[in-house]
């Protein structure tokens, strides 16, 4: 934790003494797209450097946001905790104030898009009724598995195992479809399906409201 400590007795700013660092919510936010080992989460933390990470990746374990532990090769993984996960509707929360600002006009590429997981859940779980769907969402061609049941949304950065369909989006146009610089309609067009027709269908209606909720 930084010593640069509020020292306050409001919440908001007790919580901002365990996340308000440069590239902690970054990390919490790549973090809610499931386990993952530490290489693969500095490539996609574009432009951090790796002794910072590794310092930001120690608070966080201390501060019982994540935990870290051994996968079955013996590599260590980082998860997040049940109060990690509570970061979830936080982050979504700044994603949606973030579209009232103009994106930068030479954007870095992030190393991959495990950033997408926690706006995706979260929105989803706020308009999913008790449709039901297992899809694979390819982002630029990487996956995301998205499960929805009893209106719990899941989304995990991995392929998915016998997903009903498969959906196929690039990531610039999503992104711009979900600031409002581009129509639903604009963004349609460029949708790929492959799958039971009937499930996508359903999955990309809850996909339109979701990102009508963020803008």
């Amino acid at each position: 934790m930084s010593n640069r400590r509020y020292r306050l007795l409001c919440p908001i700013s007790r919580a901002l003494d365990h996340i308000g660092d440069r590239w902690t919510l970054l990390i919490l936010r790549d973090l809610h797209a499931g386990p993952v080992r530490y290489k693969a989460l500095a490539t996609g933390l574009t432009g951090i450097p790796s002794n910072l990470l590794a310092t930001r990746l120690k608070e966080l374990v201390k501060d019982g946001l994540i935990q870290k532990e051994s996968s079955e090769h013996g590599v260590p993984l980082y998860r997040l905790t049940d109060l990690g996960e509570a970061t979830g509707p936080v982050l979504f929360e700044l994603s949606k104030l973030g579209t009232r600002f103009p994106a930068d006009q030479k954007p870095r590429r992030p190393g991959n898009l495990r950033l997408a997981a926690v706006t995706l859940k979260e929105s989803l779980s706020r308009i999913t009724d008790d449709s039901e769907f297992h899809i694979e969402l390819r982002i630029d061609g990487e996956p995301l598995e998205i499960h929805a049941h009893q209106g719990r949304v899941r989304v995990r950065y991995r392929p998915a195992t016998n997903p009903q369909a498969v959906i196929s989006v690039p990531y610039e146009p999503m992104i711009a479809c979900g600031d409002g610089r581009i129509t639903q309609e604009a963004f349609a067009k460029q949708v790929v399906v492959d799958g039971d027709p009937e499930v996508a269908g359903r999955f990309l209606r809850h996909l339109e409201r979701a990102m009508d909720s963020i803008v």
